[in-house]
C-alpha cells in the first residue's frame, strides 16, 4: 500500500505493510502539526493496533514515545483522534470491552494503570487485561496505585 505526496520541491512514494497503517498515516497527518516525518515516527514505534489502543485511552505518553512527538503535540494528537480511534477498533472486540471497562468512573487512574505497566515493558493487551482484572478485583474507587500493584501480581501469575 502506498501513499503518493506531492508538493512544490518533491514528490514522494511512502510504502505502507498494511492498509491500516496507510489510514493511520492519513489520519496523523490530518492533526496541525504532525508532518510526514512525524507520522511515520509514530508508526514507526507503535503498531496499528498499539496506536489504537493509545488513542482510545488517552495514553499521550505512548504516542510521546516517538522522535518529535513532544508532550503538547502527543495531546492534540490523543485529542483531535480519539473519536476517531473506534473505527479502528472494530476488528479489535477485546478493546471494545477494555474501553467499556476503562470508561467507568475511574478512567484516568485505569489509563495510567496501562501506561505504567507498558512503561514496565508489557504490551498494551497483556496491561490491559490486567488492570481491567485489577479493576474488577478493587472496585471504582481504586488509585492507580493500587490497581498497579494488583495488575503486577495478576501478570505475575
Amino acid at each position: 500500500f502506498t501513499e503518493m505526496l506531492v508538493s512544490e520541491n518533491f514528490i514522494r512514494l511512502v510504502g505502507f505493510a498494511t492498509q491500516g497503517e496507510r489510514d493511520w498515516f492519513k489520519l496523523l497527518e490530518s492533526v496541525q502539526g504532525v508532518g510526514t516525518k512525524v507520522a511515520l515516527a509514530i508508526l514507526s514505534v507503535l503498531t496499528t493496533s498499539e496506536l489504537t489502543n493509545s488513542i482510545a485511552l488517552g495514553d499521550k505518553a505512548m504516542v510521546g514515545r516517538a522522535n518529535g512527538v513532544g508532550p503538547k503535540l502527543a495531546q492534540r494528537i490523543v485529542t483531535e483522534l480519539k473519536d476517531k480511534a473506534p473505527q479502528f477498533a472494530g476488528a479489535d472486540p477485546a478493546l471494545a470491552a477494555l474501553q467499556a471497562d476503562l470508561d467507568a468512573p475511574r478512567p484516568t487512574a485505569a489509563a495510567d494503570a496501562v501506561s505504567a505497566l507498558v512503561n514496565l515493558g508489557y504490551n498494551q493487551t497483556q496491561a490491559g487485561a490486567a488492570v481491567t482484572a485489577a479493576m474488577n478485583s478493587a472496585g471504582d474507587e481504586a488509585g492507580a496505585e493500587t490497581l498497579i500493584r494488583l495488575a503486577l501480581k495478576e501478570l505475575a501469575r
